[in-house]
């Protein structure tokens, strides 16, 4: 099965969202999900906390799934092992949520294949893989060198070009 590439579309639109559950936020300070937290924050995003485990985290009420958070959020950054993912996006289902991005930086991250055929059947809005901090305008260090090569060999995810055949 041919792997179909992302359009960038895709992320923009997540990206827009202002209000963001991160399910699977560690407790460790230096983990990617915390710096990724703390780096959306300090972009003016509303993210929700959300881990079974944890009553409170970096100063905010951590909910134990996301169909307990009120007002309901429209996007969800999964934080988790792909195991942990399938249940999570049963959870985005059951709370009406319309855009899952799986994380991955580097190693396996949270993408389930089951997960993201799932998201595909429900119409849900699917990033199965990459950093968002890869995709912020202004991003610094590393992530913008990530970026920056993932454009070079081709593998950055770009506006999907439309051709009209009936223009004159």
């Amino acid at each position: 099965m041919a792997v179909k590439k992302l359009p960038l579309a895709t992320i923009e639109t997540f990206l827009a969202q202002k209000r963001i559950a991160m399910v699977g936020i560690s407790r460790e300070p230096r983990s990617d999900s915390v710096i990724i937290f703390e780096e959306l924050c300090r972009r003016g995003y509303d993210v929700i906390p959300v881990n079974p485990h944890l009553p409170e985290t970096l100063g905010r009420r951590c909910f134990a799934r996301v169909q307990d958070i009120q007002p309901l959020v429209q996007a969800a950054l999964v934080m988790t092992t792909p195991e942990v993912t399938d249940k999570v996006v049963d959870d985005c289902v059951e709370a009406g949520i319309r855009r899952v991005w799986m994380y991955r930086g580097i190693g396996k991250g949270a993408v389930s294949e089951r997960a993201v055929a799932v998201c595909h059947e429900q119409g849900i809005e699917v990033i199965p893989g990459e950093c968002p901090l890869m995709f912020l305008p202004g991003t610094a260090g590393v992530h913008r060198f990530h970026g920056f090569l993932r454009k070079i060999i081709g593998k950055y995810p770009r506006h999907a070009v439309t051709s009209d055949k009936h223009a004159a």
